[in-house]
């Protein structure tokens, strides 16, 4: 039987000593993160379909093509995209479904999503 050095877990900021790429306590996390942020082909495709191609051109055209976040601040400012507000990774049911989109400018997205904006 051959024996494995054991390294670092790879988690940011971990000391913990594994055979593995990650300690038994990151493993989980890890794989959770894979699935949510690079394992999503599904969603890839989907922003590439036609039907969300009709969805996104009706709910900017209900939107008038203005930022629906801005428009509240009552700045008219011109929509660069739309956004699901409950997202599709959480509810893959409500990707097309017009009520829970709104079109948002570029700024207001990255708000919405914590970058900076």
């Amino acid at each position: 039987m051959s024996y494995k050095p054991k390294k670092s877990c790879a988690y940011p900021m971990c000391i913990n000593l594994t055979t593995e790429q990650y300690c038994e306590k990151h493993k989980q996390e890890a794989t959770k993160s894979y699935d949510k942020y690079q394992r999503d082909n599904q969603t890839t495709a989907f922003y590439k379909s036609v039907g969300w191609r009709i969805t996104r051109a009706k709910t900017l055209s209900r939107d008038c093509y203005l930022c629906q976040r801005c428009l509240k601040d009552k700045k008219l400012t011109p929509a660069d995209m739309v956004h699901h507000i409950v997202e599709v990774k959480e509810d893959w049911s409500k990707r097309l479904d017009i009520n829970n989109l709104e079109s948002l400018c570029n700024s207001c997205h990255n708000k919405v999503h914590g970058k900076r904006g």
